[in-house]
């Protein structure tokens, strides 16, 4: 057998299986008849905050050995969100990472990140390609208001957002 094919199909694999971890797969649509690209669209469930649900959408490229960067993602509040929830996340502004999925076997990543506002509230995810491609690391972000879920504080408005 040819060794580098087997290096391909292998590579392949293991491309297709760090992708298969990435979330629940609600969503796939081709982009044409004559390519081997879809949108896939996964739901992921915030892991410390549950009351959010984050729609991701991406390009799949089956046959290739590197997904495309670009991808868009939009988190809405999806169950009860509490004050004991808020309290346990990383309030740093760099946030944590929440999910995270390889795209590639070349080193690229994709991460969601959340990263809290004090000063308004608010719950902002942002998902980022680890790789720069053409010049750019794409990157979306979505954001969930604390407003009238348990985990609002009223009075804390006036306060300011750590920094400023």
């Amino acid at each position: 057998m040819n060794i580098s094919w087997m290096k391909s199909t292998l590579l392949l694999g293991v491309a297709t299986l760090g992708l298969a971890g990435c979330g629940d797969d609600v969503g796939k649509v081709s982009l044409g008849l004559f390519t081997t690209k879809d949108v896939v669209i996964d739901a992921r469930q915030d892991p410390k905050v549950p009351g959010v649900t984050c729609h991701i959408s991406r390009v799949e490229a089956d046959l290739s050995l590197a997904d495309p960067s670009d991808m868009s993602i939009s988190c809405r509040q999806t169950g009860p969100i509490l004050a004991s929830q808020i309290a346990a996340i990383d309030k740093s502004k760099n946030g944590e990472v929440v999910f995270s999925s390889s795209l590639s076997v070349l080193f690229k990543t994709l991460k969601v990140r959340r990263i809290y506002d004090a000063g308004s509230q608010t719950l902002m995810y942002l998902s980022y390609s680890t790789k720069e491609t053409s010049g750019s690391h794409k990157h979306s972000l979505s954001t969930v208001p604390l407003y009238g879920t348990q985990a609002w504080q009223s009075g804390a408005m006036n306060s300011p957002s750590p920094g400023n």
